[in-house]
């Protein structure tokens, strides 16, 4: 019983001194399964468009109502699940994403369209605080990797939607998209396995990862933290908005612009999401050994020199620079959220919800006035406006060094 009992304490030390790969690549694919069925939605938009005879104020009430669906959840499943973990909660909020696929194949009024895409934003809601939460505890004190190689699965995932339309959705219909449900299966088998791991070690590996790799206070005072808090959401309401134009009208802007083909135009946005994909490992260990202000520098207001020269491309061009914006913005998420949940010790699924669930809510209210804005207006109207958002970095200055606060 001894001889047990010690060979558990040794699993769970060298499981707190160490990142646990097997639990993080588990997470980061079970993130990339998630993420590539909801990229399915922005991709089908050119076809329900057409199939449901929508304008664009209506396909941005698409991503809205998946978007807040998604956000409004999050900071409570995180703050709940940060007393109470729930080991299995990953599995059953991925049922919610397989019962939206379901219902999104067999559609038939915009109305039900809706309401399958929520019951696919409530799988989301579930998912990414308990997940990230999840990156965290299996991390080994390399917050900034355990968070990029989460993210990489995601934004990963979140590429192959465009091109999973344009290979399967664009030519057999709306229908297909129930054929996806066999994803969402797999992801549901990997999450419970990840729950079993989760069961077996979060107490022993908490009690050990108090010593081995402290939550230690910053030192900020209340009010500096918050002002912080409100910077960084600033700077993920600036990415989140671009890259809401992005992934909900790039290629209704391509279509209009250089005439090209329905499945050209998702090649593209496969190609910008692809990039997205590449560029996301950097942000989180660049962000361990450099310090995770000079990322957030380096990404948002970075990128401004790109994002504005592209709504002026010709369609070569054009393609060298969404490749460029890509990988420069998809750097910064990774590095926002593992600042903050330094600024806010203790609360790492909390502090996880709250920023997924704003990036979410403030992505599908661009969408909606993004669509709003281009009836009005024009497609390449959108463009030229968002290009001005990456500026908005211009307020990492005022945030705090947070690793100098520690040593002081």
């Amino acid at each position: 019983m001894n001889n047990t009992l010690s060979g558990e304490n040794t699993v769970s030390q060298r499981v707190a001194q160490q990142a646990v790969f097997p639990v993080l690549f588990a997470l980061s694919f079970s993130h990339l399964l998630n993420d590539t069925m909801q990229s399915l939605i922005p991709s089908i938009y050119p076809l329900v468009k057409d199939s449901f005879r929508l304008d664009f104020a209506q396909i941005g009430l698409i991503t809205l109502t998946f978007q807040l669906s998604a956000s409004i959840l999050q900071p409570f499943v995180g703050f709940y699940t940060d007393k109470k973990p729930q080991p299995y909660a990953l599995a059953i909020g991925m049922g919610f994403t397989l019962l939206g696929l379901l219902l999104l194949s067999q559609a038939a009024s915009f109305s039900f369209l809706l309401f399958s895409v929520a019951l696919v934003g409530m799988g989301s809601a579930v998912f990414h605080p308990e997940a990230s939460r999840m990156a965290h505890l299996a991390s080994g004190g390399r917050r900034g990797m355990a968070q990029s190689l989460f993210q990489l699965g995601g934004n990963a995932g979140s590429s192959l939607g465009p091109i999973l339309a344009a290979l399967v959705i664009v030519p057999f219909g709306q229908v297909s998209i129930g054929w996806f449900s066999g994803v969402a299966l797999l992801a549901i088998l990997v999450l419970w396995r990840v729950g079993r791991w989760q069961q077996n070690h979060t107490a022993q590996i908490r009690q050990k990862a108090v010593t081995v790799h402290p939550e230690v206070p910053t030192g900020l005072s209340r009010s500096k933290i918050i002002l912080s808090l409100v910077i960084l959401l600033t700077l993920i309401f600036s990415k989140h908005i671009y890259l809401s134009s992005m992934t909900s009208y790039f290629t209704f802007y391509l279509i209009d612009k250089f005439g090209v083909s329905v499945q050209s135009s998702q090649m593209y946005l496969f190609v910008f999401l692809f990039s997205v994909a590449a560029g996301t490992f950097i942000g989180g260990p660049v962000g361990d050994r450099f310090g995770r202000k000079y990322v957030i520098w380096g990404s948002i207001l970075g990128v401004a020199p790109f994002t504005l020269l592209l709504p002026h491309a010709n369609l070569f061009w054009t393609g060298v620079l969404i490749v460029l914006i890509g990988v420069i913005l998809s750097s910064a998420f990774s590095a926002i959220l593992v600042y903050a949940q330094e600024l806010v010790p203790g609360k790492i699924g909390l502090i996880a919800g709250l920023f997924f669930g704003f990036a979410f809510g403030v992505a599908g209210i661009g969408s909606a006035v993004l669509g709003e804005v281009a009836d009005r207006t024009s497609i390449g109207y959108v463009f030229q406006l968002c290009a001005f958002l990456p500026l908005i970095g211009l307020l990492t200055g005022f945030l705090p060094d947070v690793e100098k606060s520690r040593k002081a």
